[in-house]
């Protein structure tokens, strides 16, 4: 099982970012996807999750209206547009595949960083 995260890096306040999580060795598309973030100094939280269909979306306060995820399971990659980035949006960013909230597999992450 791997998950390997891209697409961060520097960016200034108001820039986008798009991250994307290319998904090897698991059924794919019988999985739900997230991104998580952890700052430095404070916990891993979920910014946005995705069902298996993509269907369905959830995001976090601090995400709704900026980021969008979304997910081709003919690529098997999950994305997530980041847009009216802030410099509190600083944060490696993780992206999770979970089935059945028994199975959860864990990318190594990306550096975002929003800076002047």
């Amino acid at each position: 099982v791997q998950l390997v995260e891209s697409g961060g890096g520097l960016v200034q306040p108001g820039g986008s970012l798009r991250l994307s999580c290319a998904a090897s060795g698991f059924t794919f598309n019988n999985y739900d996807m997230s991104w998580y973030r952890q700052a430095p100094g404070k916990g891993r939280e979920l910014v946005a999750a995705i069902s298996s269909t993509g269907a369905t979306t959830n995001y976090a306060d601090s995400a709704k209206g900026r980021f969008t995820i979304s997910r081709d399971n003919v690529k098997k990659t999950v994305y997530l547009q980041m847009n009216s980035l802030k410099p509190e949006d600083t944060a490696v960013y993780y992206c999770k595949a979970t089935l059945y909230a028994l199975y959860n597999y864990w990318g190594q992450g990306t550096q975002v960083t929003v800076s002047s």
